[in-house]
């Protein structure tokens, strides 16, 4: 009864890439087995329209989080089985993570608010990351150094935490390494994307409406991020992904030339 636009909201891999699961605004969730050739395995209904979704390493599950704030998880095993509620925000959640082990189910909200849950028994909440000034746009847990967690937000910070305690250890302000290439002082970096090459630690983000890609370099022994380069283009980016080494692909709005791969040279990805 409520039909949507059929527009794709989010999307992922599981991590051996056998699996592919999407949900749209048509309230749909989709899943693909991909080998040895892509086949439709299930499409099931998802109650509210959904904000993010990822796939446990042990590729049972799809955990989905939705716009009134609640996190499903439905089986990969028994296809057709309905969704369980696994956890609640009282806000809109913008993404959802789990730890490389899948012990822990990290969600991100509106309301400034990063929870970290054991994943067996969610309503056990294990801390909050706390300090973000905006909502939180993505999270990602460090695959090389799964007790790190780089998080970022509408208040133009990157940060990095210790999430099991809910420790932060390090803060990067974008406003004043990015600020002085645009006019506006006031200028805002709500990061959208944010990918990661293990191989060398880089970390690489994409900020809504800014046609340019920023690299930063995990220091993992001094818990820091240090920036690396400004990647400028003409054209507004829709997304990004490194290579395994550290060849990096910037998705653009640009019909001649839509898809460019920079490679590392003397330090600098060109």
């Amino acid at each position: 009864t409520d039909k949507g636009s059929d527009d794709i909201l989010a999307f992922a891999f599981s991590p051996s890439g056998d699996y592919f699961a999407l949900t749209d605004d048509s309230k749909r969730l989709i899943l693909f087995h991909t080998r040895p050739s892509w086949e439709c395995v299930s499409v099931r209904s998802v109650s509210r329209r959904c904000t993010s979704l990822s796939i446990t390493a042990a590729e049972d599950k799809i955990l989905v989080a939705d716009k009134s704030g609640d996190v499903y998880s439905y089986s990969i095993t028994e296809p057709q089985a309905e969704g369980k509620l696994e956890l609640g925000h009282l806000s809109l959640l913008l993404d959802v993570a789990l730890s490389p082990d899948d012990q822990y189910i990290i969600t991100a909200d509106r309301d400034e608010k990063i929870r970290v849950s054991l994943a067996k028994a969610p309503y056990n909440i294990v801390s909050y990351c706390l300090g973000h000034k905006e909502f939180v746009s993505r999270i990602l847990v460090i695959p090389n150094y799964p007790d790190l967690l780089l998080s970022a937000s509408g208040d133009s910070t990157l940060r990095l935490w210790e999430y099991k305690s809910g420790e932060e250890v390090y803060c990067c302000h974008l406003s004043s390494i990015c600020g002085p290439e645009t006019a506006k002082t006031d200028q805002k970096y709500p990061v959208s994307r944010i990918t990661y090459c293990c191989q060398g630690g880089y970390v690489a983000i994409l900020c809504d409406c800014i046609p340019a890609v920023y690299v930063f370099q995990l220091d993992a022994v001094a818990q820091q991020l240090v920036y690396r380069q400004q990647i400028s283009l003409k054209h507004k980016v829709w997304d990004i992904a490194f290579e395994e080494a550290e060849d990096l692909w910037i998705l653009q709005e640009d019909s001649e030339a839509p898809l460019q791969l920079y490679r590392p040279w003397d330090g600098q990805w060109k």
